[in-house]
């Protein structure tokens, strides 16, 4: 059985990362044996190229340190600020600086040049995200000819949104080099191809997109959570102990929850003016709900990020004025982050989860929150219609983020909602969380992987374009 290599922009040594994708990609290399390779996070004065081996629980890393100006380039300024925005149709956000595109590129010349010597004939290679889009076409030109899948964890802009980078063109171009493209949505899929075939001369058949002698897979492929583990965390002591530490300072009052990454596009000021229109329109649920907001800070020093963390203090501070009692807060707002376990048992002791980004790849709080809960007695989610999990989530309550009487409308129907259809539909997303799992998702990709032709088998008309 061949390795697999996975690449992502950043891995801790020993694996101990966290998020979804170090869940999945941990479980991934223990299936199938291999290395995750990536940046340590670490900056050093002078890009040196050295690896740092480690190997922890049978899971081997491999990382390499970065110099500052990269990080300043490849990382805060064309992920952050030029890449992430644009992915999450906010073009108005985006910083299109001819310096971030030099170091996005240097930075995956640099990683390109590193793993090489790691990779062996047979090793299948799975790159993630968009941190790392031209690598596939750097370990091309480097003389890999191992297969090369790419996985896209964020969703893709339409195309005359697209069309605002200047690099455009150059960065789906770099998507022909991979043997498979994965998405999370069907909608995400029908974007990028629309780029292609319309702006580059592409043609698409069958989910296989050819274009000048080369042909790439594209695969709808849902990341997914380990929801049997996560709902066995969710009654472990751990959460038991945050659960009932909640519980405690409820009073009786329903808690409503929101997890995110402070970032722009999670829609928590829209979120905040929901509650505010639901308080507002519901005076018998004043001292008897409560919103817990939790939002650690990311990306502190990226202009866009500060914004939004002055916005919501503000926000909240607002509506805690205005609604407060003595002995009842209606938001608490917290910044900082908590383990899987403490949060397992937060969901669980929550009425009600609001999912509702402006757009989201696919966002796995909606599936942990779901995992968590009783089935006795399970809560409420409501699911931004924008997020990937909407697809799947069918038993959730949609709304549209940007309506705040959406919002309102939700949280009322949530908390009135009697136990027989609250349980209808946990059972049915917990069916789906179980069917399409991480260990699905990896094993649907690397199935995919395994099964593509090598570079040299497809056969070739002599204008270039692929054989039928």
């Amino acid at each position: 059985m061949s390795r697999l290599i996975a690449i992502s922009n950043r891995v801790s040594a020993g694996g101990g990362s966290h998020g979804g994708l170090a869940v999945a990609l941990t479980a991934a290399l223990n299936s199938y044996g291999g290395i995750w390779f990536g940046w340590s996070g670490e900056v050093i004065d002078s890009f040196s190229g050295q690896v740092n081996l480690s190997r922890e629980n049978g899971l081997t890393t491999a990382t390499v340190d970065l110099e500052e100006q990269d990080v300043e380039e490849y990382y805060d300024g064309y992920a952050n600020r030029t890449l992430w925005p644009l992915l999450h149709y906010r073009v108005d956000l985006a910083e299109y600086e001819r310096s971030f595109a030099d170091g996005y590129h240097r930075v995956n010349e640099r990683l390109a040049q590193t793993v090489v010597p790691l990779i062996e004939p047979e090793d299948l290679v799975w790159i993630q995200d968009f941190h790392l889009i031209p690598l596939g076409s750097r370990l091309r030109q480097a003389g890999i000819e191992n297969r090369i899948g790419f996985y896209l964890h964020t969703p893709w802009p339409p195309r005359r949104l697209l069309t605002t980078l200047p690099e455009a063109t150059e960065l789906v171009e770099n998507m022909f080099d991979y043997d498979v493209v994965g998405f999370q949505t069907r909608e995400w899929l029908e974007t990028f191809c629309e780029y292609a075939v319309h702006e580059m001369g592409a043609r698409i058949e069958d989910d296989v997109l050819h274009r000048a002698g080369r042909a790439v897979r594209l695969l709808v492929c849902p990341v997914g959570i380990d929801a049997d583990g996560f709902a066995q965390a969710a009654c472990g002591e751990a959460a038991q102990a945050a659960m009932a530490r909640v519980d405690a300072s409820l009073v009786g009052r329903a808690l409503i929850v929101g997890v995110d990454r402070l970032d722009y596009s999670k829609g928590l000021e829209e979120r905040f003016l929901g509650y505010e229109r639901f308080l507002a329109s519901h005076q018998n649920a004043w001292n008897r709900v409560v919103l817990l907001q939790i939002a650690p800070p990311s990306r502190a020093g990226v202009a866009s990020y500060q914004r939004i963390r002055a916005s919501l203090e503000q926000q909240a501070g607002r509506i805690n004025g205005a609604y407060a009692d003595l002995d009842w807060v209606p938001i608490r707002y917290v910044n900082q982050g908590y383990g899987h376990d403490m949060l397992a048992g937060v969901y669980r002791a929550s009425r009600v989860c609001l999912v509702t980004p402006l757009r989201d790849g696919m966002n796995l709080v909606a599936k942990e929150y779901v995992a968590a809960q009783d089935p006795a007695d399970p809560g409420v989610l409501i699911l931004s219609r924008f997020a990937g999990a909407a697809e799947q989530m069918q038993g959730a309550i949609l709304v549209n983020p940007y309506s705040a009487e959406e919002i309102a409308d939700a949280l009322e129907r949530a908390l009135a909602m009697p136990l027989a259809e609250r349980q209808e539909r946990w059972g049915t997303m917990m069916e789906q969380l179980r069917e399409q799992n991480v260990f699905w998702w990896l094993e649907t990709f690397h199935e995919a992987l395994s099964a593509a032709p090598q570079r040299d088998e497809e056969p070739r008309h002599p204008d270039g374009i692929a054989a039928e």
